[in-house]
């Protein structure tokens, strides 16, 4: 047992009670068996401090109880009587400083797993804020509980938003309303439907995203045992670009400002 003041504040509360009980009821008035009493201060004990205090706590009020009882017989000793109330508030002492310093131990490691729980995730959560792959974690429901640093800049997602927890249908609305795609606009609906087919479906197939800034993403699925999906975006720009004809970048450049969207692509990759 700890020798703090939490643990000794079960026991020193149990025998002071006890105490004044038998000095009220000795030279004063005459007091009630403080035995019901004395169990709830066990219960405390236990509560508060643990199992140990709480036992400690029992202790003392089975003895002060034996004394309480003592004063009240005429004759030396106990009757049978009186062994069996102190029997009987022994095992209902013991009974409640085990229930609740149990029950006070479960709390206490479920507060202590907790605890690292969140300090695991916070950990993780900074460290893939860190990376340059988008990672977006939905629930079964397909809402976004989580989306690092690197997807709400690629798809230039404001915090508030991200933080709302979405569906990932709105996600992908958000781009589509931002012009984060490279796509004409007719095509567009057709491939959000496409991208939430494969995220229901936990389809892993990994597929490209040009980005209207020019970068290439390698979106891949990955279904999660609990139902959920972890989407990721990995740049693969250099590997997509490195087979563009550079001798073709002078034609390309002439064609800059020409507001055709297919043709600034393929600017963008000679460049």
């Amino acid at each position: 047992m700890r020798f703090d003041w939490r643990a000794i504040s079960g026991p020193a509360l149990t025998a002071t009670t006890a105490l004044i009980a038998i000095v009220v009821d000795r030279h004063f008035v005459a007091v009630p068996n403080p035995a019901p009493l004395l169990v709830c201060i066990v219960a405390f004990a236990g509560s508060f401090s643990g199992l140990a205090s709480g036992m400690s706590s029992a202790a003392v009020a089975v003895a002060a109880s034996a004394l309480f009882f003592l004063s009240h017989r005429a004759a030396p000793g106990y009757d049978a009587a009186d062994l069996v109330r102190l029997l009987m508030l022994a095992l209902t002492a013991a009974g409640a400083a085990a229930l609740t310093g149990l029950l006070r131990k479960g709390l206490t490691d479920a507060f202590a797993w907790e605890r690292r729980h969140h300090a695991t995730a916070e950990r993780l959560s900074a460290a893939l804020d860190r990376v340059n792959i988008g990672i977006v974690l939905l629930d079964s429901d397909t809402r976004a509980i989580f989306i690092n640093r690197a997807f709400r800049d690629y798809f230039s997602l404001p915090d508030q938003k991200a933080d709302s927890k979405p569906p990932f249908i709105a996600l992908m609305y958000h781009s589509r309303d931002t012009g984060a795609y490279e796509l004409p606009e007719q095509e567009l609906s057709a491939f959000i439907a496409r991208r939430m087919e494969m995220v229901r479906a936990g389809d892993s197939t990994p597929i490209n995203i040009d980005l209207a800034d020019g970068q290439v993403l390698r979106f891949s699925c990955t279904a999660l045992p609990d139902g959920g999906r972890m989407l990721s975006y990995t740049p693969v720009t250099d590997l997509v670009r490195h087979g563009d004809d550079p001798s073709r970048a002078d034609y390309y450049r002439s064609l800059r400002g020409g507001g055709d969207r297919d043709l600034a692509r393929h600017l963008r990759a000679a460049e």
